[in-house]
């Protein structure tokens, strides 16, 4: 007699549809149509994590632009001062400083534009 695979076809049934539970219609019902939709979500979940990283970066560099623009210097300007004065902050944390603590902010684009006036 040949073995049957019942009791891991049912748990494995049971995991995907707790995974697409919420989902509309034949989507979370039927095995293919979830099978399918876990699957895609999958995929838009990895295409996402790193389009993430994209958006937040550029909502920082958004940020620091503006306050830049706020004190008069550009923000290419200022990155650039920023690196012939060898302070490395990232994006992350330059933004964070624009909007809770201006005065250290201040004190930085003050650095940036005394580098560029010593390399000019």
């Amino acid at each position: 007699m040949r073995a049957r695979k019942t009791s891991a076809r049912r748990k494995a049934r049971r995991r995907l549809f707790r995974e697409v539970k919420g989902n509309f219609g034949k989507r979370g019902k039927l095995v293919k149509m979830a099978t399918e939709t876990l699957f895609r979500a999958r995929a838009f979940a990895f295409r996402d994590r790193k389009a993430k990283k994209r958006e937040y970066r550029s909502l920082w560099i958004i940020r620091v632009t503006a306050a830049c623009e706020a004190r008069g210097i550009r923000y290419s300007q200022f990155i650039n001062g920023l690196l012939r004065a060898k302070i490395s902050l990232n994006r992350k944390s330059l933004s964070e400083l624009a909007i809770f603590s201006p005065h250290v902010f201040d004190q930085l684009v003050q650095m940036a534009r005394e580098s560029l006036k010593a390399s000019a």
